[in-house]
């Protein structure tokens, strides 16, 4: 199968599949060493931070992260922070604001996740994975300050502090090591409760809203809402994409209830003009202050576009609240400069295999919008495999009514995460939509991958496109099986 993958066995380190995600995405390929860890190693650390709680396991509350960043200094005061928030694009948008704000010469801490290959890839400094040494000796350094704590939670008959609120603080604390000029912090699920908002956001940026992690923020696009509006702080500044008409009314009165300034994209900023262009588009942009034109943008569609305006104003409210227009060739090299792994990310050309995290029915349906517009195909193959908590028939609707017009196959399979759909099962989902004949079903991965590409390349057919979605951990999984390391 590898050879149809058109890698080597050796391109793989170890089995790609040996570790256990027990988390959002947290445990993924790539992250653990096949050697023995010792104290000195990323994968030690990893191994200390997955004996925690995972981090889909929220606890409601910040009081813990308070009493830590405490002890240690407030880290998390160390430099004004960009707060991103939302359902779908906040990964993109976050990378879009820290590549500008490069671009303007300012040291910048970027906090993101869930990650594809190395843990380490959430926490990033001027744009790279901080480095193996540094996130080591950091967390050497914190991890007396974290037992307190941990202590201190056990003998109140709480929780210990969790995977994604130690990770959360040690970004803090590297940050603050570093130092950075400004952090880029996006929330991991919600808002008020998230680990992340023991921080203060000079600004507050939110992508679109709609349903996702019901199970912990809410069965509606209000409660989602209220839970994202918490990040909108006392005096601050809010910057928001389009919203549903439910989901702005929150996002107003929040903003109006702590007095903080809000912009709204569709009504103060926005897209001017976007023209396909060679591996992305060429877009113009009315941010807050000016409009900014000839900007090229290396990630495909309307969607990212609709970020770039979201990260063009974000930036506008940070460096001069929202009325000094940027320098318009540093807003041209940033965006330039902007990548996106995972995010409609060729891997493969010939046939064309394109991966994308897409776990939401919004987000599939955005996805294939983008990749019908940046490709020319007239038959999909789509590599499909999905988390146990997500919307699995909402996702497989969206695929169905996306691609109504023309020939597809859905290969379901599964990642090696304990919470991914079996096959079986997602194959008996999709029923309701796809035609039994049009439905394949392979037990792994790099078999599924290898059958996808087999159909879109058959010499009896023309114009075969592949699409990899359905979960972050399948897109992780699928990106080292076909080659794609990077991740910068």
């Amino acid at each position: 199968m590898r050879d149809l993958l058109g890698i080597e066995d050796a391109d793989v380190v170890g089995d790609p599949f040996a570790v256990d995600d027990s988390d959002t995405g947290s445990a993924l390929p790539g992250d653990q060493d096949t050697t023995t860890p010792d104290e000195y190693s990323v994968a030690s650390v990893y191994a200390e931070l997955l004996a925690r709680a995972p981090e889909n396991k929220m606890e409601p509350r910040l009081a813990p992260l308070r009493r830590a960043v405490e002890i240690l200094g407030d880290p998390h005061r160390a430099a004004p922070v960009i707060h991103v928030t939302g359902t779908n694009g906040k990964t993109s948008t976050a990378r879009m604001i820290e590549s500008v704000l490069l671009a303007h010469d300012l040291r910048t801490g970027r906090y993101t996740s869930p990650h594809l290959t190395s843990v380490t890839e959430r926490i990033s400094i001027d744009g790279a994975p901080v480095s193996d040494a540094v996130f080591v000796r950091v967390w050497d350094e914190i991890r007396p300050y974290l037992e307190i704590v941990d202590r201190e939670l056990t003998d109140a008959g709480q929780p210990r502090l969790t995977y994604f609120e130690c990770v959360t603080i040690l970004a803090f604390a590297v940050f603050a090591d570093a130092p950075v000029d400004v952090v880029v912090l996006e929330v991991g699920i919600g808002g008020t409760w998230d680990a992340t908002n023991v921080a203060d956001g000079t600004v507050s940026v939110i992508t679109p809203i709609s349903l996702d992690h019901t199970d912990m923020l809410g069965d509606t696009i209000e409660e989602i809402a209220e839970n994202k509006a918490g990040i909108i702080k006392r005096g601050g500044f809010l910057v928001s994409a389009a919203q549903p008409v439910e989901a702005a009314e929150v996002l107003l009165e929040k903003s109006q209830e702590v007095a903080a300034q809000y912009r709204f994209e569709g009504i103060e900023f926005g897209v001017e003009s976007r023209n396909i262009a060679v591996g992305g588009q060429q877009l113009t942009v009315n941010g807050l202050a000016g409009r900014y034109d000839d900007l090229v943008l290396p990630l495909h569609g309307a969607h990212q576009a609709e970020n770039a305006a979201v990260a063009i104003a974000a930036v506008e409210a940070f460096l001069g609240a929202g009325e000094k227009e940027l320098n318009v060739e540093l807003v041209r090299e940033g965006f330039a400069a902007v990548r996106s792994p995972g995010r409609l990310e060729t891997v493969r050309t010939d046939p064309p295999v394109v991966v994308d995290a897409a776990h939401n029915p919004a987000g599939i349906a955005v996805t294939v919008t983008a990749l019908r517009e940046a490709f020319v195909f007239s038959r999909a193959v789509v590599v499909l495999g999905v988390l146990a908590e997500k919307d699995a028939e909402g996702i497989l609707e969206a695929l169905r009514e996306a691609f109504a017009d023309m020939p597809v196959t859905l290969v379901v399979t599964r990642s090696s995460s304990p919470r991914a759909i079996e096959p079986t099962e997602l194959a008996e989902m999709a029923q309701i939509w796809f035609a039994e004949e049009s439905v394949l079903v392979e037990e792994s991965l790099d078999n599924a991958l290898a059958t996808g590409i087999q159909l879109a390349d058959d010499p009896q057919q023309f114009d075969g496109l592949v699409l990899v979605t359905g979960s972050i951990t399948l897109i992780a999984e699928a990106r080292i099986l076909l080659g794609a390391q990077e991740t910068r």
